[in-house]
């Protein structure tokens, strides 16, 4: 029985050329492909995949969040997170979230194919890179920042800020998240307030330290 498969990536090129490559793979098949958090949850839980391939820098929903809300409400899918940052910032969110795997984008297709394998048996992948990261960390001893975004923020607050911070308006966030713009306003207004905040400007900085959005190149 074959590897149920969803590509997660904003960028078009990559996912076909991985779609390709995975489709070659006999015990493997790429059943979806998503450019954005949004449409990946909606995937998961139409489809249930068995993997998810997941980039983070994604566009109102990144794949950090992404995969807290993907392993929260289904954890039989597991998810591999497959990013350019090797930073610890990104490393240790995305492993907090739930990923199963860790690879950079520079790693060989069979890597990659081998560690879709390994987080279907069970267990857990890390890149040689990455495993230095989190190795570190443990040495390190470095402890949760507890005024983190994910531990401080809640889930919606999180949405409404990426969207804030990439310059989507009020009316903008409330059609992509079914709400309304008053309801818009009251969570950009707890933000501020939560974080001492004073300005869309500094919220848009705070959210690109947190690993939340990019800053624009």
């Amino acid at each position: 029985m074959s590897i149920r498969i969803i590509l997660a990536d904003d960028h078009a090129i990559v996912r076909h050329g991985l779609s390709k490559l995975l489709e070659q793979e006999e015990d493997m098949e790429v059943i979806a492909q998503s450019k954005d958090g949004y449409s990946t949850l909606q995937m998961v839980k139409d489809l249930q995949p068995d993997v998810v391939v997941m980039d983070i820098a994604m566009p109102d929903l990144n794949g950090i969040e992404a995969t807290y809300q993907i392993v929260r409400e289904f954890p039989k899918v597991k998810v591999i997170a497959l990013s350019m940052y090797s930073n610890r910032k990104f490393v240790s969110e995305m492993l907090r979230a739930g990923a199963s795997g860790y690879l950079l984008k520079d790693c060989a297709f069979e890597e990659l194919a081998a560690a879709i394998r390994v987080v279907v048996s069970g267990k857990a992948y890390l890149s040689p890179s990455i495993s230095e990261v989190v190795v570190e960390n443990y040495v390190r001893n470095v402890p949760q920042q507890k005024d983190s975004a994910y531990s401080a923020l809640t889930i919606r607050e999180r949405e409404v800020l990426q969207m804030l911070a990439e310059g989507r308006t009020t009316k903008q966030i409330a059609k992509r998240l079914h709400i309304s713009p008053k309801t818009v306003e009251t969570h950009r207004l707890k933000l501020m307030s939560k974080l001492k905040i004073d300005s869309i400007a500094r919220l848009t900085k705070y959210a690109v330290q947190e690993g939340l959005t990019l800053p624009e190149p």
